[in-house]
Parts: C-alpha cells; structure tokens; sequence
C-alpha cells in the first residue's frame, strides 16, 4: 500500500509522544548514526517540524522534492526557500552541515604528518570538490616529507572549464616554498575522464614545476564520489 505523502497527513502527535525506541535522537544515542535513515539524521539537526508535521515528515518531504540528501543540500536557496518545511534558518543549517563535514575532511589530512594514503587525498578532495556547480582547480602543496602545507584554489571555471596558468601556479608553489604538488579539478559533469586538455596542461604544468624543482606527485579529476589519478594510469 502507498504510504501517504507525509506532508498531507492529517495532524499528528509529535515525536515527543513516540516511544523512545523510535525516537530519532534517542535511537542514535543508542545505535549510532549510521543506523538512522536520512530524514532522520535531517529531523535531528532541525530540532522541530511544522503545524500538522513532525521534523521527520518535513524531512521527507523535503528529500522527496529534491530526489535526495545530495540534491537537497546542494540546492540554490532559489530551489530551496519557499518549499514546505524550510526557511532561511533551515537552509542555512544545512549548508553549515555540509561546510563542517568538508572542514572535518580537511582536518583530518592536516593532522597526519605525510599524506598518509592515496585514500586520505581522495576523500579530502571529494569531499572539497564533488558538489562545485562550476569546474575549480586546485593544488595541495606538501614539503619535502610530503607533509601538507597548504590547500589552495586556483582557478575557477564555468561547467564547460577552467583556464589555468602554469605561470600561478610555479608562483604560489614557490610562495609556500613546496617541494611537491598535488593538482586536482572537478568535472561538474559527473563523468571524471580525463579530456585531452586535461593531458595538455598537465603536461605544461610538469614541465614548469620541474623547471624550479618542484615535483608534481599526480594530478586528480573528481567527479562526484569517483576520481581518476593521472599518476595511477601512468600519464605522469
């Protein structure tokens, strides 16, 4: 049987009446958040609901509207605003939500001495880079024990592409004093390979860093939750 839209119910009791096995809060004190559905974890950061709807119907419905988590936090305030359930207080805690787990992403790399695994890069920079609207470059330039010094974008593009200068980045790789760079971009289309472009200034981005002693470790596509590694496919 269809389930009722949850924002066309008839008037309920709120969560406060549920039992406390079902209460979203209490049941991620007592099995972790993994074990909540994403309207759940989404009914626990807006703390309450509407007139006629707990926080776990806004939640729904919400998701439902947008088609996803994903889709719903990264949504324009334009796509966002107006819709049942959500106001600029809402949004803007769902766009603090996405901002602590990017920063949290980042923390964690920076508080390894080396770059401890080619999986602690991809996951910084997914997490950094897979809901940009529009292509970004950027480098993580490392010291000679490849520890982190810093994360820096470079050059923002529109969705068809970035224009990137070999001259900007050899200056900021000097700037930190870097011994080596890792390169990254985002394909806002979803596909992460490489074009032919993306050969072309890797190429000239090699050769430039090379010129001042500054090694280029690889160079990432990130498209969506997938990456592609010029340096694991030998295109370095």
């Amino acid at each position: 049987m269809n389930e009722t839209p949850a924002l066309h119910r008839p008037p309920q009791r709120g969560i406060r009446s549920w039992p406390l096995s079902e209460r979203p809060r209490e049941r991620l004190l007592s099995q972790g958040a993994g074990a909540l559905s994403d309207a759940e974890l989404l009914a626990i950061l807006f703390g309450t609901g509407t007139r006629g709807a707990t926080a776990v119907d806004v939640a729904r419905g919400l998701l439902a509207r947008h088609g996803g988590l994903r889709d719903l936090l990264i949504a324009s305030p334009l796509a966002s605003l107006g819709a049942v359930g959500i106001g600029p207080a809402r949004y803007a805690q769902l766009q603090a939500s996405l901002e602590i787990a990017r920063r949290h992403y980042g923390a964690a790399l920076r508080a390894r001495d080396p770059i401890g695994s080619p999986e602690d890069t991809r996951r910084f920079l997914i997490a950094q880079l897979r809901d940009r609207p529009y292509e970004v470059f950027c480098g993580l330039y490392l010291d000679n024990r490849h520890r982190l010094i810093a994360f820096q974008e470079l050059f923002r593009g529109t969705i068809d592409g970035a224009s990137v200068h070999p001259r900007e980045v050899v200056r900021e790789g000097l700037a930190h004093n870097a011994a080596a760079i890792i390169l990254a971009h985002n394909h806002p289309s979803g596909v992460a390979e490489p074009s032919q472009a993306d050969e072309l200034i890797t190429r000239r981005l090699a050769d430039a860093l090379a010129l001042v002693d500054i090694r280029l470790l690889d160079h990432l596509i990130v498209a969506g939750p997938h990456t592609v590694s010029f340096a694991e496919r030998g295109m370095l």
